[in-house]
């Protein structure tokens, strides 16, 4: 797959402050691409610079092979702020038709029709944006990010102040431009469930820096430390929970109930522990292998990097 998104050692500093340090990252083509961090880490001005509005002090930025500071790279790209930036006393369709007029988009009317059902608003087209939910006006944004058929689409929390319903619909629709529409998606967000639930790709940065970077599913691998709980029937006896103590090559982390918890050397599998249990039998009831959650990566990253 090709780099819609390359980053290059950039670096950044307003004043005396250094707001980016060696920032370095790629976003493939058809990534959903997360990009998290806590307040001041560094994200805004990564989109700033991104959209071309901020030049780094040093390194370079590329979307689809063009330097991010070309017009043919800004026209690529649909983008979602903090401020929707609609214009509250007209309509989406007057909306849409605005930004369609400013890109030069041909057959407007059509344009606007499907771009205005593929973000499940073709039946609010004509209505005025002052009557719209705040997770409307953030589908709406959508849209006008979409109306030039743009490749890629950068989003800034945007389901910042959306209900939980709104939040669903938009997942939703952004899943949609991912998969059936093709676009490339980098999404900024703190919404850590959110982010687990449509990336499959992250990278955190803090303080500047680019502390994690890869495939989501990968890195919970990574960082789960092989864990694997196994269920059973009935509670083991103290003899069979000693003698499993005692086989330290298994890896017995703990137990909690009917629960039993490994965390097996390489080479040892699940399977070899199941087999053990069986043969001293224990009654299998079901087995799993723990993938640490987003969440768990992000506090674990950050606490890392905390000052002693």
């Amino acid at each position: 797959m090709s780099d819609i998104i390359r980053f290059e050692g950039i670096s950044k500093q307003l004043g005396e402050r250094e707001i980016l340090r060696d920032v370095s990252f790629t976003v493939k083509q058809g990534d959903i691409f997360g990009y998290l961090g806590p307040n001041g880490a560094g994200k805004t001005t990564t989109i700033r610079i991104l959209l071309g509005l901020l030049k780094p002090n040093s390194g370079r930025a590329y979307i689809l092979g063009q330097d991010v500071s070309k017009d043919e790279a800004r026209r690529k790209v649909g983008f979602v702020l903090e401020s929707d930036g609609l214009y509250e006393n007209k309509t989406a369709e007057e909306n849409l038709g605005y930004y369609a007029r400013i890109y030069g988009v041909a057959e407007l009317a059509e344009r606007i029709d499907r771009t205005l059902d593929l973000v499940g608003l073709q039946d609010r087209g004509k209505d005025k944006i002052g009557t719209y939910s705040k997770g409307m006006r953030q589908r709406l944004a959508l849209a006008r990010a979409m109306i030039h058929d743009s490749e890629l689409l950068v989003l800034d929390e945007p389901t910042a102040g959306v209900d939980p319903s709104g939040q669903i619909e938009m997942r939703e629709v952004i899943l949609n431009m991912a998969y059936k529409e093709r676009k490339t998606i980098f999404l900024s967000s703190h919404n850590l469930d959110e982010v687990q639930r449509i990336c499959n790709r992250v990278a955190l940065i803090d303080r500047g820096e680019i502390k994690l970077c890869g495939e989501l599913e990968q890195l919970q691998r990574e960082m789960s430390g092989n864990e694997v709980e196994i269920e059973t029937t009935e509670a083991i006896t103290e003899s069979l929970f000693a003698e499993l103590k005692s086989l330290s090559h298994f890896g017995l982390r703990g137990r909690k109930d009917k629960t039993l918890t490994f965390v097996p050397p390489e080479g040892v599998r699940g399977a070899d522990i199941v087999s053990l249990l069986v043969k001293r039998g224990v009654e299998i009831e079901g087995v799993s292998k723990k993938e640490a959650s987003l969440e768990e990566i992000y506090s674990a990253i950050l606490k890392e990097v905390e000052p002693s």
